[in-house]
């Protein structure tokens, strides 16, 4: 299904407490200034489970060993409440110094002058580790204003139990494409007699519109933040999920569509009820832990022209940001270099804000991961990336609850692949129309 966190945890009221923000300049102070050697209290926010809380405290606690004078207080909440906290204590002028941030509201945040630009910390913060097109996708208008926790990209995941099972051959990723997929799918939803679907079918988060694009050799954005992807691919792209449902390669409609709002373990991959299913590759040991069965990553299949070559791209689990507001933006910074930088970090954090975007960080952590976390790494090693996608406008925060809409529109077949594009790309550039 191709899981975001928005997916699993739910949108919020975000979209709108984003939007909603005042404009605000910098009035913080030196970012490239010396550490001080007085004591100095930084503020850190982040989202996510108890899991993480517990994980960030322990690296919370081996920074402030390191730096004794620098107290480091961790504010964390649930994802559906985080955004609308964030808005609020920005526009207040009271935001926190070191802030978790996602793809999705990085320009809405930084094109209002809330965020630090990085560069101005580079004597503090170093990025010379993490890959570059890892890095562009923390750039808006080309300054830095947050750097990758970790990196993901776009897979599909196999269940090979369940094609042993039906004495169906793993496809050759190296060169299958969006055809030979059906086909397999096929002959697994013949072989199971319906029990398990060839596919689980995907089409409510970006990732897969945005594989679709490449390939075509389009884009979902321009790189002046407006909507770009031709309507004819994207009406491809939405016949093709309609055709797998229709063939019963995937399952009903109304099947996707409960699953697309349940929890990761009530998918089809999760619960070994379809063979095939796209997935983010850092989602492989969740997946593995629920479904119980072998689970493999493949690459995701071309269309079978040039474009396919550089369509894998990688996707920055979140970011870290420093507010532009910070008292204290170089010990800010200093924080997020260790957070970033150290493999004493690393050994704390592991994979829990996806794969460390820092290659040696990842490298020493991988040899401690477990069998699926180390596949998984193996897997981002694999591809050759192309360039980043534009980073998400201002004002189009929102895309995922368009998409989601529109793709129940077309699979239930109350609009035509082509008319949902139409739509959708009027209706997305409209949202980003009036946030300017």
């Amino acid at each position: 299904m191709g899981y975001s966190r928005r997916n699993m945890l739910g949108l919020g009221a975000g979209v709108v407490a984003a939007s909603a923000l005042a404009a605000c300049g910098s009035s913080g102070g030196d970012a490239g200034g010396e550490i001080s050697t007085e004591a100095v209290k930084l503020r850190f926010t982040w989202w996510g489970s108890d899991a993480r809380h517990k994980r960030t405290q322990q690296a919370i606690d081996l920074f402030t060993k390191k730096y004794p004078n620098i107290t480091v207080s961790g504010e964390f909440k649930e994802w559906n409440g985080y955004w609308d906290s964030l808005a609020t204590t920005v526009a207040a002028n009271d935001a926190p110094d070191i802030i978790q941030m996602d793809e999705l509201y990085l320009a809405s945040y930084a094109q209002r002058g809330a965020l630090l630009d990085l560069g101005t910390a580079a004597k503090h913060l170093k990025t010379d580790a993490v890959d570059a097109a890892a890095l562009d996708t923390g750039k808006v208008d080309g300054k830095q204003y947050a750097v990758p926790t970790g990196v993901a990209a776009y897979s599909i995941v196999a269940n090979t139990t369940v094609l042993d099972q039906y004495k169906i051959a793993l496809p050759d990723d190296a060169t299958w494409t969006w055809d030979d997929l059906k086909k397999i799918g096929l002959e697994v939803s013949k072989a199971s007699g319906g029990k398990v679907t060839g596919v689980q079918s995907w089409g409510f988060e970006t990732g897969g519109v945005n594989i679709w694009a490449r390939q075509a050799g389009a884009a979902l954005y321009d790189d002046a933040g407006k909507v770009a992807i031709p309507p004819a691919v994207l009406a491809d792209y939405w016949q093709y999920l309609l055709d797998l449902a229709k063939q019963g390669i995937a399952p009903a409609p109304s099947v996707t569509v409960e699953r697309a709002g349940a929890p990761l373990d009530q998918s089809g991959t999760a619960t070994n009820t379809s063979a095939f299913g796209t997935w983010w590759n850092t989602q492989l040991t969740s997946l593995a832990t629920a479904s119980g069965q072998k689970l493999k990553l493949l690459k995701v299949p071309g269309n079978g022209q040039p474009a396919s070559a550089e369509a894998p791209y990688l996707k920055p689990s979140m970011f870290w940001s420093v507010s532009s507001r910070s008292k204290h933006p170089a010990e800010a910074a200093l924080f997020v270099d260790f957070l970033l930088n150290t493999t004493e970090a690393g050994d704390v954090l592991q994979t829990d804000r996806g794969l460390p975007s820092n290659s040696t960080v990842r490298t020493a952590v991988t040899a401690k991961l477990g069998e699926t976390d180390k596949a998984a790494s193996d897997y981002l090693g694999s591809l050759k990336v192309g360039a980043a996608p534009r980073v998400t406008p201002n004002g189009a925060s929102g895309i995922e609850a368009i998409l989601k809409r529109h793709t129940e529109e077309v699979l239930f077949e109350r609009q035509t692949p082509q008319a949902a594009a139409e739509a959708f790309i009027k209706e997305l550039q409209t949202e980003i129309d009036a946030a300017k």
